[in-house]
């Protein structure tokens, strides 16, 4: 079995050739918090960020397609077929990416909630006085940042946004993240969970603007439980809090090499993250690929 040619190996991903239009992208358990990939993976993570990317990607075609061919490994190509893989592989279609991270804030919290804390701002626009942590905004806002290869992404205006894509990519990245924003958000809403932001990787395919990666995970949203959210307090989050929690309190100064998890982390880890699928879903993660 020839092997595929591996193009890039993330904190989370890697993504191999398969042909001058397609790529395999597969998705491992590995998991980082504070910009570090932690030694302990985090069991069927892989998994789980691959089955929501599918889901959301069928619930929003109306909104945008995107650059999702399948997830069955029966179309894949044969050195794709490892078993190992199943679940967690997606083949989807090259394409010419945004240097923006696509960010659509529905609530103010995070960086956000920082840089308002210090400025009164959000992403350099000004925000009303008075406004609590968690609470959600009068509607969604598109906050883009930059792709940084090294280090942090840096929070932009839109304007400057415009000034690296121009006017007419950097309209259609907006209307695109808001409106596929405003949908998951609502069927979410459905499902007693709050979408409190999330980032989209936008880019374009045969002349047509695409959402690709990963869609709507805990790796890239926040999922609150709608339960749990009381403005003026961090709400519990469907993703790898446990871990960041864990590890800030052993007084872990977030440089390499990272303190180890705990069993009783990765399980409450792996949790969250089977919940979060599960709710917004409404779909056993028993069924998807791969799970025995």
């Amino acid at each position: 079995m020839s092997e595929l040619q591996l193009l890039h190996s993330g904190k989370v991903r890697e993504m191999y050739v398969v042909d001058d239009q397609h790529l395999l992208m597969v998705a491992s358990d590995r998991i980082s918090a504070f910009d570090v990939v932690f030694n302990e993976p985090i069991p069927d993570k892989g998994r789980v960020l691959t089955a929501m990317t599918v889901w959301w990607s069928e619930y929003l075609a109306s909104v945008a397609s995107t650059h999702l061919v399948s997830a069955d490994p029966a179309d894949f190509p044969e050195a794709a077929k490892r078993p190992e893989w199943a679940g967690r592989a997606l083949l989807v279609r090259r394409a010419e990416m945004l240097p923006l991270e696509c960010i659509v804030r529905g609530y103010i919290t995070g960086s956000a909630w920082k840089e308002y804390q210090e400025a009164g701002t959000m992403h350099g626009s000004t925000l009303p006085a008075g406004l609590l942590e968690a609470q959600q905004l009068p509607e969604p806002v598109f906050t883009p940042s930059t792709k940084a290869t090294e280090g942090h992404d840096i929070n932009i205006s839109y304007d400057e946004a415009v000034k690296i894509v121009g006017t007419e990519l950097a309209d259609a990245a907006r209307s695109v993240s808001i409106e596929a924003y405003r949908q998951a958000s609502q069927h979410a809403a459905q499902h007693g969970v709050i979408i409190a932001d999330t980032k989209f990787e936008l880019g374009i395919v045969d002349g047509e603007m695409v959402i690709a990666d990963e869609l709507l995970t805990p790796d890239s949203s926040r999922f609150w439980p709608a339960e749990n959210w009381n403005p003026g307090a961090t709400p519990v989050s469907l993703d790898k809090q446990p871990v960041r929690d864990a590890t800030e309190a052993t007084g872990w100064d977030k440089s390499p090499p990272p303190p180890p998890l705990s069993p009783e982390t990765v399980q409450a880890t792996r949790d969250r993250y089977v919940t979060a699928y599960e709710r917004i879903t409404g779909e056993s993660f028993t069924q998807w690929i791969g799970q025995s």
